[in-house]
């Protein structure tokens, strides 16, 4: 059973990596919809809305389809979808992750902060290295949304976000901001 569970999470793992590279650029890009869009019906949801429903702990299918539900811009779905997926794999730090940029991407920055913290903290140190780059994302958001609040909290967090992705950018100029 350990070793079913094991190799189930080494599957999220690869579809989190895989569609790593489409959160970050969506971090950067917003998607084009319109109410329109997110009114009409989603083959890919639909069928494994009735997976799941056949199944309802299956959290591969969970993650498939919040990872749809992100794909159509449905941020309220995708956001319950990851929840389910927390409470089944209450370790598994990269649904917290999403959660945040599904919550960021909804415009709710409280619980996107929540989410990032939970993501922080739920990362193992043996998985620190695969996870740099989000790390250093979600430190960086730490520090922007404390920035004017906790400004001594917000360079610590600024700090860990460097020491994650020396090469970003923005988290250097946000150091430079906070450190002047």
């Amino acid at each position: 059973m350990k070793m079913s569970k094991i190799n189930s999470r080494n599957l999220f793992l690869g579809l989190i990596l895989a569609g790593s590279v489409s959160l970050v650029n969506a971090q950067t890009t917003q998607p084009e919809t319109s109410a329109a869009t997110s009114q009409t019906t989603n083959p890919t949801i639909e069928g494994l809305k009735k997976q799941i429903a056949a199944n309802p702990k299956d959290a591969e299918s969970l993650a498939k389809l919040a990872g749809a539900y992100q794909e159509a811009s449905d941020w309220p779905n995708a956001i319950d979808t990851w929840k389910k997926i927390s409470v089944l794999l209450p370790d598994w730090a990269p649904s917290y992750y999403s959660q945040a940029y599904a919550y960021q991407s909804a415009k709710d920055d409280a619980n996107a902060k929540i989410a990032y913290e939970k993501y922080i903290a739920t990362v193992k140190p043996e998985e620190v290295e695969q996870n740099k780059k989000n790390l250093a994302y979600a430190y960086f958001y730490l520090a922007f949304t404390e920035q004017q609040t906790d400004p001594n909290k917000a360079k610590e967090h600024i700090a860990k976000s460097i020491q994650y992705d020396p090469t970003n950018e923005d988290a250097v100029k946000l150091s430079k901001t906070l450190n002047s």
